[in-house]
């Protein structure tokens, strides 16, 4: 069937407090998917960040990031004053986070939440904390032992702790008891908030699709607490790091840093680190894309230490046991891969094995740097089961990208799309058209293309660290002309959502 839907993170939404969140803002939203026609919010990952701020590098693959709990809520609960809210520089620029703030104030506020809500002796705490004791235990400890030592790297502690000896452990958990509740709180509070917004959307017929990276942090819970589920030596150490080989753009390669799985351990234990992670993840979301999908096929292996890729070497990746395991024991799922990049055959195979839609992303079909697959990006080569965005978190926006083409590169989209009348600042909305009427299942357009924005709203911008993960929507966006437009094309090319219409 054909769908559509609007990609936005959450920490994009519009709100007083710095940051987007699961506030009124996120219903609004949902509110604006359903009369738009739309099947589908994509959110990017949901985890709490660590230096860079970025969502495919937290300190948890189950954890949720706190910075997007609605202080409206705590407000309305009496745990906060809109006061006190008030007060707090969260910073001055109403379309950028300032993570920086985020970290030094935010958390403030909701220890004082914490401390004022006798959270102990409430009966859903105390069964959200039973419920969730194959996770919770270990990563409250984990960010509890992040305050006590500066916010060191785990590497970093002292040996008796950093190797998870028994008394240490026991000796902290005493030491810590509130710091280690205190976290506990923080997730409490954002499920609970979380599982009553997608509530809600789904009420409203709106799927959400989330996101998972495929590599763990090195400085995360998962890697603290589970050695044996990665490339490690003797000593705990990393024996080997994920990254990718050289190309046009890095004459060296690139070294990403994440450890490596032990596959051999991963399949020895029928998967149950990933069946369990996966069972949590549509917890959350009710579609999920899985990043960097080719590692599964065939990940690139740089030893640690190295100074460069160019020592690194292609190592087979789990493949269709994984899948064929996932299936097994946690039935069909909506799954959605993401395989962008130079793919091989044994991707293209993987990917046909495992049945899932993969990606395409229409700025690479007229990307003048191909090797040779814009082809696979061009809407008229498309199987059915993908799902077609004009870009993704990592692009440009659309604006952005026909601003700065060429004359030639200009004239290669206008001939395929068969227009050379519409004016340039008006293009994008026929690039989003030629992505609605494409035969992908499934259409995905973020929020800043339908907005017309350039790059300044740009989300990422891959290998830089400066001002990426921060862009915000500015309140009021969101019209009602915007909404109609995207209906009009939503009905259009046959995409409209019609669970969405109630019955009489």
């Amino acid at each position: 069937m054909r769908s559509t839907g609007i990609l936005l993170s959450v920490t994009s939404l519009p709100s007083k407090y710095g940051i987007g969140c699961f506030s009124k803002a996120a219903y609004d939203f949902v509110d604006f998917l359903a009369e738009a026609g739309q099947t589908y919010w994509q959110i990017l990952p949901l985890g709490p960040t660590s230096y860079g701020d970025s969502p495919y590098q937290t300190f948890s693959t189950i954890a949720g990031n706190p910075y997007m709990i609605s202080l409206e809520d705590l407000i309305e609960e009496g745990t906060l004053t809109a006061e006190e809210c008030d007060a707090v520089d969260f910073g001055s620029d109403p379309e950028r986070v300032d993570y920086g703030k985020m970290s030094e104030n935010r958390l403030k506020l909701l220890r004082k939440a914490y401390e004022r809500s006798n959270i102990s002796e409430r009966y859903d705490y105390q069964k959200f904390v039973y419920e969730n004791r194959d996770w919770l235990p270990d990563h409250a400890l984990f960010m509890a032992l992040k305050g006590r030592f500066n916010n060191a790297s785990w590497t970093e502690w002292p040996e008796d702790i950093r190797l998870r000896w028994g008394y240490a452990m026991d000796y902290y958990r005493r030491e810590l008891y509130f710091d280690i509740e205190f976290q506990q709180y923080l997730q409490y509070v954002f499920f609970r908030q979380w599982e009553k917004l997608k509530a809600y959307a789904n009420r409203k017929h709106i799927k959400i699709i989330g996101d998972i990276p495929i590599y763990v942090s090195q400085d995360g819970v998962d890697r603290w607490t589970h050695a044996e589920l990665f490339q490690v030596d003797e000593k705990n150490n990393l024996s080997a790091i994920a990254g990718c080989p050289p190309d046009a753009f890095a004459a060296d390669g690139q070294i990403w840093g994440n450890p490596l799985y032990n596959w051999d351990y991963h399949r020895a234990t029928g998967f149950d680190w990933w069946i369990n992670r996966l069972h949590h993840t549509f917890r959350l979301y009710d579609a999920v894309r899985l990043d960097h999908f080719r590692g599964f096929d065939e990940y690139f292996s740089v030893p640690y230490g190295a100074k460069s890729a160019l020592t690194g070497h292609w190592e087979k990746g789990p493949g269709m046991d994984l899948f064929n395991t996932l299936r097994w024991r946690l039935g069909e799922k909506e799954l959605i891969v993401e395989d962008l990049g130079l793919m091989t055959d044994s991707v293209r195979q993987l990917v046909k094995d495992s049945g899932f839609p993969n990606m395409k992303v229409l700025q690479f079909a007229f990307d003048p740097n191909d090797i040779g697959a814009a082809n696979d990006y061009l809407p008229h080569n498309y199987d059915r089961n993908c799902v077609v965005y004009t870009g993704t978190h990592d692009n440009e926006t659309i604006a952005g990208w026909l601003a700065r083409l060429t004359e030639k590169e200009m004239k290669q989209v206008r001939d395929y799309i068969c227009d050379h009348e519409t004016p340039d600042e008006k293009l994008y909305w026929r690039i989003i058209a030629e992505a609605m009427k494409s035969s992908a299942n499934i259409c995905i357009i973020p929020a800043q293309d339908y907005l017309g924005l350039d790059n300044n709203a740009r989300m990422n911008q891959p290998s830089t660290l400066s001002s990426n993960w921060s862009w915000r929507m500015k309140d009021g966006a969101l019209t009602d002309a915007l909404q109609e437009e995207i209906l009009t094309l939503t009905k259009r090319y046959g995409r409209f959502n019609w669970d969405s219409v109630e019955e009489d």
